[in-house]
């Protein structure tokens, strides 16, 4: 009951499934009320069917798990509503356009996402928007709910306690990592090159030598591109496009090839392949100019000025990385990776050239400026960074601190979301039909019927 709760105000799924079965005949009815929203038994099986998709492990009751998901999501809704919490279009809108852009990315272009679906974009669009604002009233609500709740290092080791020692977590060997990154300028005669291969490609194209979608898989310089043929859907709205490559491209005619030109990441061509309003379809070939063993030089010893001053103490590694780190996106991290468990990372979760890094390197300690190709291919120089590192070992709280205090923290944010809803239901109408009145995670709802009768 409790985890459901937390799910339902926190991660409430919204995937493709939901939006894209336009033949479904089957007889659909009512299974759940509260207040004025409904659970339909298919809201239910689709979303059963989207953990199955997914290949996540669908509980024995798992129609119950679901069902009291969704009344939950409800219930926080209609609080939202009455508590006139903000939820603007804009944001609405910026969640739906997101989506869309996850869908077209993994079915690789409109066409087929419309094939898929069964439904044109507009459609899925509209179908969208009211799930999503719902969910995101709901997180709104479940974290007006939750604000302020703190966890003493006393309710930490309590919680801890109670944990039977054979259901401890065992965890294999883990890190904590960060790294700065130079990126040596290229010279001007590589830039000059690379504007010079992309001009013959734009003319062999032009004259019908050369296939776009062809030449980007040939030429390409970033594997991502190479994979997608070069094509990409942007939206003018889009924040992780770079700005001269958006303008670039909100510039030309459906069909038109662009002149050589310099983004952050390198040098592009781009055609427009079609365009609706602030949305649009390009393909584009990427050329990174590449650095000789001059410029690497300057970024070795750029770097060894910099560890220098980190193995003496007079800059901390989250200070050398927003000054001197070409890395933008590790600037918001402090130069520290990300997996699944925040800030802490198994091996496998690392790139291959980190390993034998580690190896040499204390707790603390600082690596000697090594030569990086990162994932698009651009070559520069790190320096790596073993903020901690653990042997592997069953849960316990002087290594797990952090990741038990989180536990328990969410634990307590559960009670109190138990709490609420064991307090707020009876205001509420509530109707569960019969067939799922035995179910345990229903019990809530259950009492809060009764007490209505």
């Amino acid at each position: 009951m409790k985890k459901r709760i937390l799910f339902t105000g926190c991660s409430f799924l919204l995937l493709f499934v939901a939006y894209a079965q336009p033949n479904k005949v089957n007889a659909d009815k009512i299974i759940g009320i509260v207040g004025n929203k409904i659970v339909l038994k298919s809201d239910v099986d689709d979303r059963l069917l989207d953990m199955q998709r997914q290949g996540a492990e669908v509980p024995a009751n798992g129609k119950c798990f679901v069902l009291q998901d969704l009344m939950g999501t409800k219930t926080l809704v209609l609080q939202a509503e009455k508590d006139s919490l903000p939820v603007t279009d804009e944001e609405v809108e910026g969640d739906v356009d997101n989506r869309i852009r996850t869908y077209l990315n993994q079915f690789g272009s409109k066409d087929e996402l419309e094939k898929v679906a069964g439904k044109t974009v507009y459609q899925l669009k509209e179908d969208m928007r009211g799930p999503i604002k719902d969910q995101k009233l709901a997180t709104a609500m479940r974290n007006k709910i939750v604000d302020g709740i703190r966890i003493t290092p006393n309710e930490v080791r309590n919680y801890f306690l109670k944990i039977p020692t054979d259901s401890l977590p065992f965890y294999e060997t883990e890190v904590e990592i960060g790294q700065l990154i130079a990126f040596p300028k290229a010279s001007r005669e590589a830039e000059e090159y690379c504007k010079e291969q992309l001009t013959e490609y734009k003319k062999a194209i032009e004259s019908g030598k050369k296939d776009f979608k062809a030449a980007a898989a040939q030429y390409s310089d970033e594997p991502g591109a190479k994979e997608r043929f070069g094509q990409m859907e942007i939206n003018r709205e889009q924040k992780d496009i770079d700005p001269t490559f958006m303008a670039k491209a909100f510039t030309l005619k459906e069909g038109q090839i662009s002149n050589p030109f310099k983004s952050k990441f390198g040098y592009h061509i781009i055609q427009l392949v079609s365009r609706n309003g602030n949305d649009a379809v390009v393909r584009h070939i990427i050329k990174i100019p590449q650095v000789t063993a001059v410029e690497l030089k300057q970024g070795f010893e750029k770097l060894d000025t910099v560890r220098a001053k980190l193995i003496a103490g007079t800059m901390d590694f989250g200070a050398a990385v927003n000054r001197y780190s070409d890395d933008e996106n590790s600037k918001f991290t402090a130069g520290m990776m990300q997996g699944q468990n925040g800030t802490f990372l198994t091996i496998d979760q690392m790139d291959k050239e980190i390993v034998p890094v580690l190896k040499n390197l204390k707790t603390g300690g600082f690596s000697q400026p090594a030569e990086y190709t990162d994932p698009s291919g651009k070559k520069g120089v790190r320096i790596v960074y073993l903020k901690t590192q653990t042997a592997p070992h069953r849960e316990n709280m002087k290594d797990d601190y952090s990741k038990i205090s989180m536990h328990a923290l969410e634990r307590k944010k559960e009670d109190a979301l138990e709490k609420w809803f064991s307090n707020r239901l009876s205001s509420y109408y509530i109707m569960i039909e019969p067939e799922y009145r035995d179910c345990e995670t229903m019990k809530t709802w259950i009492n809060a019927m009764s007490k209505k009768k």
